[in-house]
């Protein structure tokens, strides 16, 4: 019998515990180490029977080890109790220092709940403390934090009586070492999952770099990773072939670039908007040759999730082809075919571009009548001047009354005639007269071929299309560089030339007819043509029609007003 004053027992137990807790640091897995748990209580500790009941990630307990019977293991290993049942065991009972032991007194109430046991028949017993086949002795293990990790289960001690004091304090050490035992085998295991997760998660880190690598390198178009932020923001940092090949440029002499210094000045605003949001921008860069070459640049920011943006990754896609394509349909769509300048569409774009709805010599002009009808006393109230109230004429009675008028002012009075006074649009003004005043607009010249039916009758499409090709190239030449030579149809013409006086204005058109009467030569055959010119002026508060309007009206009462013969072409 195992009592305080039996120091062998005390001596041979503590022998027996160092033995069993000394093979729980051998284990090496998880699952070695529940199976060295229980073998350690059978073999060492003094019983016939051992389980280890683990809890779950559910917070259910399942056997996970058996020892002492080989039909008891296979019946129970791997099955599952509810975390309810095994809490209503580790309340009733007696509490031995942390143990729990339900005599078979109390143990019929449990017959009927989902806790996996196995009983083994036997005599009722014979003396106060002898083992009864149905008392039930657990031993639960706690982490370091308190948490349940599972609970060991004992039955059959070899001696057939409950345990004293010493083997009481034996199986609940040997239960604190068990739980050591165990948190240390599942963090190793946590450790040797999280191993082989890092390593995989770096092969295929390490595979996906190298296909990015691939797809970087081997694009068919340009590709390029520059710097984010800093003092050296949109410094590339590697360019790959295809966009040193499209730039005619080497990769070490691209790293001293950013696309800032290589993007065509007129498209440094896109590139600037482009770099600092994403997305996508078509613009030039400058070749090594000094030519600039139409490309579609994409944006891509890549972030780092604690450092903010790191670098751009910008796909560069040469559109030359298909921006010279797009600028031939655009300028086929506004040129003439035949002579090559502006078509009429085109002509009237750009002859509204230049007004506006409201002629500020006319806002100007209203003010000023204004301000001469408050001075003069016009407007005002003859019932007020009668009275000699303020705000009569001048000399009303009141000897303070200057005659000015704030009344004859529209409420708000506004000097800009809605315009915008932040707008930095010139107004198209007209010259008052023929006369020069030193006034400069912007003038229309409207140009109508003389003669040149007859030649079309005479000689054909073919030469009347060769004459006009020969005027437009004679108008154009006679014009200053910014001035606008358009076609309007058929044998029709129009002048834009900005900044001329009357006289200007005049002498232009003495020029340009001068140009065009000289013969043209076609297929060997001289051939003439006169012109009549009519002069319009464009001014805000006009449109594009009603100025073409004006000049057509004028050019022909210039053609009414010369005689036939003059007007002939030979």
């Amino acid at each position: 019998m195992e009592t305080e004053s039996e120091p062998y027992v005390r001596l041979a137990t503590l022998r027996q515990l160092h033995r069993v807790v000394a093979e729980l640091n051998t284990a090496r897995s998880l699952a070695d180490t529940l199976q060295t748990v229980v073998d350690g209580i059978v073999t060492g500790l003094g019983y016939e029977l051992a389980c280890v009941n683990l809890v779950r990630p559910d917070g259910d307990l399942v056997v996970a080890a058996f020892a002492g019977d080989p039909a008891a293991e296979a019946l129970i290993t791997g099955r599952v109790g509810s975390r309810a049942s095994w809490e209503r065991r580790l309340t009733m009972g007696e509490n031995w220092d942390g143990l729990r032991f339900i005599p078979h007194t109390e143990g019929w109430v449990l017959l009927e709940d989902d806790v996996p046991q196995w009983h083994t028949d036997g005599p009722d017993p014979r003396f106060e403390d002898e083992w009864h086949p149905e008392d039930r002795l657990y031993a639960p293990m706690y982490a370091s934090g308190g948490e349940l990790l599972g609970v060991i289960s004992v039955d059959r001690p070899r001696n057939g009586r409950r345990p004293g004091a010493w083997g009481r304090e034996a199986l609940q050490m040997y239960a604190f070492q068990a739980a050591i035992a165990i948190s240390n085998a599942r963090l190793r295991a946590n450790m040797q999952r999280a191993l082989v997760r890092l390593e995989r998660e770096q092969q295929a880190l390490r595979a996906s770099e190298e296909s990015f690598r691939q797809a970087f390198e081997y694009a068919p178009s340009g590709m390029a990773i520059a710097e984010m932020g800093g003092d050296q923001h949109g410094r590339l940092l590697r360019t790959n072939d295809a966009l040193c090949r499209l730039l005619g440029r080497p990769a070490s002499v691209l790293r001293r670039y950013s696309f800032s210094d290589l993007v065509h000045p007129e498209d440094i605003g896109t590139l600037l908007r482009t770099s600092a949001e994403g997305g996508r921008a078509e613009l030039r860069l400058g070749r090594r040759d000094g030519t600039y070459v139409w490309v579609s640049l994409r944006n891509s920011v890549v972030a780092d999730a604690a450092d903010g943006p790191r670098f751009l990754l910008t796909h560069v896609e040469d559109i030359e082809e298909r921006k010279r394509h797009e600028l031939q349909l655009a300028h086929r769509a506004s040129h003439d075919s035949l002579t090559g300048l502006p078509n009429s569409a085109e002509l009237r774009a750009r002859l509204s571009a230049r007004l506006c709805r409201m002629p500020q010599q006319s806002v100007r002009s209203a003010a000023v009548e204004a301000l001469d009808a408050a001075y003069e006393g016009r407007g005002a109230d003859p019932a007020a001047a009668a009275a000699g109230v303020p705000g009569g004429p001048a000399g009303s009675g009141d000897p303070g009354d200057t005659g000015f008028r704030y009344d004859v002012f529209p409420e708000p009075f506004d000097l800009s005639g809605g315009v915008d006074p932040y707008d930095h649009h010139v107004h198209a003004v007209a010259p008052a007269s023929e006369v020069d005043d030193g006034t400069k607009g912007l003038a229309v010249l409207f140009c109508d071929l003389d003669g040149f039916k007859s030649i079309n009758d005479r000689f054909g499409h073919h030469t009347g299309d060769a004459v006009l090709i020969e005027v437009a190239r004679r108008l154009t030449t006679g014009v200053r560089d910014g001035d606008t030579v358009a076609r309007l149809g058929g044998d029709e013409f129009v002048v834009l030339a900005d900044g001329l006086g009357a006289a200007d204005a005049a002498d232009l058109a003495v020029r340009l007819r001068n140009a065009i009467i000289p013969p043209i030569r076609v297929d060997g055959r001289a051939v003439r043509v006169g012109a009549s010119f009519g002069i319009g002026w464009a001014g805000c508060g006009m449109s594009a029609d009603e100025v073409l309007r004006s000049a057509d009206q004028r050019m022909y009462i210039e053609k009414r007003s010369r005689s036939k013969a003059h007007r002939r072409a030979g």
